[in-house]
């Protein structure tokens, strides 16, 4: 059976904290459901430099950015393969962490959505149009809450 859950291959390019494959396999599956079975995914934390150059390549922003979701190339069919690919997340943890800061979340907790965020557009989901962003933020919402973290959305309170 273990040839049928998730996988999911790490890659870091810069020293800073990454939650651990398994970790990030759990919240990528909790985002999937049914469709986890026989993937993998792959996740490559990287710098702002390489987060902005991706971000301005693939979106026309030159900005360092969280998160990018790749969808995987297609592959010829060889009926030997024991997983798909579902498509890569690049996370740039140092915007992350001003994210988390900003918005008083830990850091596990900004990962987690990153990481559900990310996956979702990787099954088609998006936030182009307000009716989309909607649908995908409830989707959000409802995993994180079934994973034990509270909305990302809500503001955070000041005392």
């Amino acid at each position: 059976m273990s040839g049928r859950r998730l996988k999911v291959e790490l890659q870091r390019r810069v020293r800073a904290w990454a939650p651990a494959p398994a970790q990030l396999a759990r919240w990528a599956r909790a985002a999937l459901g049914r469709r986890a079975m026989g993937c993998e995914l792959g996740v490559r934390v990287v710098g702002p430099a390489e987060s902005r150059r991706l971000n301005a390549r693939y979106r026309g922003r030159d900005a360092p950015t969280n998160v990018l979701s790749f969808p995987p190339a297609p592959l010829p069919a060889t009926g030997t393969a024991v997983t798909r690919p579902l498509g890569d997340l690049v996370i740039c943890p140092r915007v992350l962490r001003g994210e988390a800061r900003a918005r008083a979340l830990s850091l596990e907790a900004h990962w987690a959505h990153l990481v559900v965020h990310g996956t979702l557009h990787l099954i088609g989901y998006d936030h182009e149009r307000a009716a989309d962003a909607r649908r995908m933020e409830r989707r959000e919402i409802s995993v994180l809450r079934g994973l034990g973290f509270s909305n990302p959305y809500r503001r955070a309170v000041k005392p």
